[in-house]
């Protein structure tokens, strides 16, 4: 970057998200001085498995640090943060990758976080009702560590069980790389791998469930060292990550979050004084962070302890130091998108129509979906939402993550004909965003019987980029939406979490409060409110039959 103020301080956030690495020079006051991202490999060796490396994505991370900090004096740069998905890393005792698939590739050694092929291990695991599975919403998901650690035990036993000497969740493997300490993050032990902070690792979960090799050594291959996420790791960077990341050696590195977990630091602390929101002058426990891309997460806070059945948690400091976290979530949300969009009959010809539309702007499919449905709604005299009223789909076509903890529901649409326009295309996709803000009101509405008291959302992630997306969820909960000021919300997460390292902030808190800013607020039309009443009463029949179908053919 040319022309850094020689008096101002810098920090610098690092996301790692399903299909691509990001990175934000940021300031004290949390403005994005510039940003950089690369796109990561994502391969799929069987159906169900993804899988990556874990090389390529800290050569991806180094290249664009480098890149964001050229031109600033290297000692205006005060820390560093580093979030991630929830992804297992496995490396052997060298710390060298081992491979995680049966084709036996060493660099293919990361099981993304969005791999079911634990499926089964996952079933046993809630078979067992261990009292850990309590924190967890009751079940054991597929896209959590000890399913994904009892498979390769299972199925790699010599390949890769045999010769690992690490596990690592991927947000803690980027925090190993840049100061060669192995402290884990609270964040991934607690939500991921079932530790808890008062009582450490569980040796009876690790037993009962087939894993208990994993206590040798006091738990030396899954971590037995923690720290609260924003807290220093070890000595700063070591000499080779900062010679590879291009800064200088001891630079403040904050423990780690899950990329989801980091968003939620940069939307929910924001200040909303002379905003009439709901939560205004109310504690953070009436607001949830709603962070979508890839997949969604739903991310509330409370100051005691909530079980909330198919939810995960409570995590005690998960997020928010001395705050417990709820976490719902969709397992696919804008993969979901792109499989409606993209599998439809008319997808080329909407491609075809959108660069006619859009030749030099760049401007997505997904924008000229929107003004279609506008006016496809300004010729029907209606509103875009009304035309949902016949169209109908249920959202989890990957399972359902919350709030039914359900990974073999699969999805459905009910109201198909024959006609393929892209007419039905847009109707699809209008459907599609429907059913997703409807499964949010579902987590929602769960949350709130549990004892939550959620008044206002705030969005971040890509999708919130998306004005139909964000309206419809404004529409469909009834609350109104906070947008950030600055639309990369994840990356200043990650950079409070380096500048709370660095001791610039004492607290998280402080740091959300200063960092995290309001853009615009979406309010619900409550003209609407009696329409998503009735296709909220179908959205929930839809699994009702499902359920019933799936009995019918099983008795």
């Amino acid at each position: 970057m040319d022309g850094a103020a020689p008096d101002e301080v810098y920090f610098v956030g690092v996301d790692v998200g399903t299909a691509g690495v990001r990175a934000a020079l940021v300031t004290r006051d949390g403005r994005l001085e510039t940003t950089c991202e690369e796109p990561i490999s994502i391969w799929e060796p069987q159906v169900d498995h993804y899988v990556q490396s874990s090389n390529e994505i800290w050569e991806k991370c180094c290249e664009l640090v480098k890149r964001l900090t050229q031109g600033v004096d290297k000692s205006q740069v005060r820390g560093i943060g580093f979030d991630a998905t929830c992804s297992l890393v496995v490396l052997d005792r060298d710390f060298q990758p081992v491979p995680v698939n049966k084709n036996g590739q060493r660099q293919h050694n990361v099981v993304m976080w969005m791999d079911h092929r634990a499926q089964q291990q996952a079933t046993r695991i809630t078979s067992t009702g261990h009292r850990a599975l309590g924190r967890m919403g009751g079940v054991m998901s597929p896209e959590m560590q000890a399913p994904k650690l009892l498979w390769l035990k299972e199925n790699l036993r010599e390949s890769c069980w045999a010769e690992a000497g690490h596990f690592l969740d991927l947000p803690d493997f980027l925090s190993f790389k840049a100061t060669g300490s192995l402290t884990r993050s609270l964040c991934t032990l607690v939500c991921k791998w079932s530790y808890c902070p008062s009582g450490g690792w569980d040796r009876s979960f690790w037993t009962d469930i087939g894993l208990e090799d994993l206590l040798e050594d006091n738990y030396s291959k899954i971590g037995n060292q923690t720290s609260a996420p924003g807290l220093p790791v070890g000595g700063g960077l070591s000499l080779q990550a900062a010679a590879d990341l291009g800064l200088n050696p001891g630079t403040a590195v904050g423990a780690s979050l899950i990329d989801a977990h980091a968003g939620g630091l940069g939307v929910i602390g924001a200040d909303v004084k002379g905003l009439d929101l709901p939560c205004e002058d109310r504690p953070l426990t009436t607001r949830m962070a709603l962070i979508c891309g890839t997949s969604s997460c739903h991310m509330a806070i409370s100051a005691g302890p909530l079980f909330v059945p198919g939810v995960w948690g409570p995590y005690l400091s998960a997020m928010v130091p001395d705050l417990w976290l709820n976490e719902g979530g969709q397992s696919a949300t804008g993969r979901l998108m792109d499989h409606m969009v993209k599998g439809h009959a008319a997808f080329a010809q909407l491609q075809e129509l959108s660069h006619q539309r859009f030749p030099h702007t760049g401007e997505h499919v997904y924008s000229y979906l929107n003004a279609h449905l506008g006016s496809m709604a300004e010729a029907r005299a209606s509103s875009i939402d009304l035309l949902g009223s016949s169209l109908h789909v249920w959202p989890d076509f990957h399972g359902n993550r919350s709030p039914l903890a359900d990974p073999n529901l699969r999805g459905m649409v009910i109201g198909l004909s024959l006609s393929q326009t892209v007419d039905d295309l847009a109707l699809l996709y209008l459907a599609t965003l429907q059913a997703l803000a409807l499964g949010t009101r579902h987590i929602l509405e769960t949350m709130t019987k549990a004892g939550h008291d959620i008044t206002t959302l705030f969005l971040c992630g890509g999708l919130s980029k998306n004005p139909l997306f964000v309206q419809i969820h404004a529409n469909t909960t009834g609350l109104p939406l906070v947008l950030p000021h600055q639309t990369e919300a994840v990356l200043v997460g990650a950079a409070i979490l380096g500048a709370c390292a660095s001791q610039e902030y004492t607290t998280i808190q402080d740091a959300m409060k200063i960092m995290a800013k309001v853009g615009e607020v979406v309010w619900p039309k409550q003209e609407l409110r009696s329409f998503y009443e009735r296709k909220y009463r179908v959205f929930l029949r839809l699994v009702d039959h499902q359920r019933e179908y799936k009995a019918i053919m099983e008795s």
